[in-house]
């Protein structure tokens, strides 16, 4: 048998995890995708807004440590040896702020599901905090962690497309098309309630989606809407329906489309960038899949890890071409980059430059922008609308 120096044998990063108790789907998908690529142990946890249920809701899900409630757990974390190097927050959205401050302040790194606050001051306020302590931040788009948007991004880079001029983003579902909030279903009441998930309903769940994937890929900022936000189901109390004009910098000109009324739509999210010489288009249904067509010549398919794949969608993929990657993979994919940055500073050394790519806290800033632009111009006749000015 050959002896091991296990003193260089990188450790798995410990995680803790708020919110996502038993029967939830967010939480699970974050826990499956921090297992996937064996870079996590979740060690620590309050998982529910009942106290009384935390410790057996952490045992139940084989969870050494529960705790009554965030701020207990970011305490006692904090004076303990083997302390979390991590914590997931995967509440609703009015409980993202509140346990990130407290994560942060307690010298904790923190993972945060989108949007990042339910409002732009603690939005700013939250960047504030992350500069302050030093921490790394990471926002769960999980689409940015798919291995042809990567691809997509980098090829517009690379000038393949040339000059921008037009994007195109679309995100529609259809599963809020009626009241399904007043039958008990969980996922859908708190979306629909402003008290947990802020001013914006779809435009916050998955406007803030398409959004965020439109400014990774084409590296551009947007500058103002002109945009309307609609509820179609009678009674509720939130938007389900949003359509919005945008205009980047160097003039390009874009749309956004989100829609949770979308009859005949599970889960379509769809891009569409354009240039002078060439245009992309990628489609999350057909995710290992990136259309690309230079001007003048047939539109050509690149599979992913197939031929035209670039090095940064390989790095973003655990199986060879013709093997299908998707939703769970896009999450595990940020939170792998993510335990690389970590360990970057554990040891010292810079990070892999790929693993850069995860949104942080400034694209949260800028998905909160987004949202009270749109807000504020639906309010007022669909009137274009600059993104709300930040102090640095």
């Amino acid at each position: 048998m050959v002896a091991q120096n296990t003193s260089q044998i990188r450790r798995r990063l410990r995680l803790g995890m708020v919110g996502g108790g038993p029967g939830g789907f967010i939480g699970a998908v974050h826990r499956i995708a921090a297992r996937l690529d064996d870079r996590y142990e979740l060690v620590a946890a309050a998982l529910t807004a009942d106290p009384s249920r935390n410790v057996s809701a952490a045992a139940e899900l084989h969870i050494p440590r529960g705790y009554g409630d965030f701020a207990q757990m970011a305490a006692a974390e904090a004076q303990r040896a083997d302390r979390i190097d991590a914590v997931a927050i995967v509440t609703p959205n009015h409980l993202h702020f509140a346990p990130a401050k407290a994560f942060l302040e307690a010298g904790m790194h923190v993972i945060c599901d989108k949007p990042v606050t339910t409002t732009l001051d603690d939005a700013v306020e939250l960047a504030k905090i992350v500069q302050r302590t030093g921490l790394l931040f990471a926002l769960t788009h999980n689409y940015t962690g798919y291995p042809m948007v990567r691809q997509a991004r980098e090829m517009i880079r690379d000038g393949a497309l040339g000059n921008l001029r037009v994007i195109q983003v679309e995100y529609a579902q259809d599963w809020l098309a009626t009241p399904v909030e007043n039958t008990g279903q969980k996922q859908a009441a708190w979306r629909t309630d402003p008290a947990r998930s802020g001013p914006a309903g779809a435009l916050g769940d998955i406007g803030t989606h398409a959004f965020n994937i439109a400014a990774f890929v084409s590296g551009l900022a947007c500058r103002e809407v002109s945009a309307e936000v609609t509820t179609f189901v009678p009674g509720r109390r939130l938007d389900d329906h949003v359509q919005a004009s945008l205009r980047y910098e160097k003039n390009v000109r874009g749309t956004l489309w989100a829609s949770q009324v979308a009859t005949g739509n599970d889960n379509h999210l769809g891009l569409r960038i354009y240039g002078d010489r060439a245009g992309l288009a990628w489609c999350q249904e057909r995710a290992n899949e990136l259309v690309f067509a230079p001007l003048g010549e047939p539109p050509r398919t690149i599979a992913r890890n197939g031929a035209g794949s670039l090095p940064v969608a390989a790095h973003a993929s655990r199986v060879p071409a013709g093997h299908p990657e998707g939703y769970l993979e896009g999450f595990a994919q940020l939170y792998t980059d993510f335990a690389e940055q970590i360990h970057a500073r554990l040891e010292d050394r810079p990070a892999d430059p790929t693993a850069l790519l995860v949104p942080g806290i400034a694209d949260g800033v800028e998905g909160v922008r987004f949202i009270s632009a749109v807000l504020a111009s639906s309010q007022n006749n669909s009137a274009w609308t600059a993104l709300p000015a930040v102090a640095s």
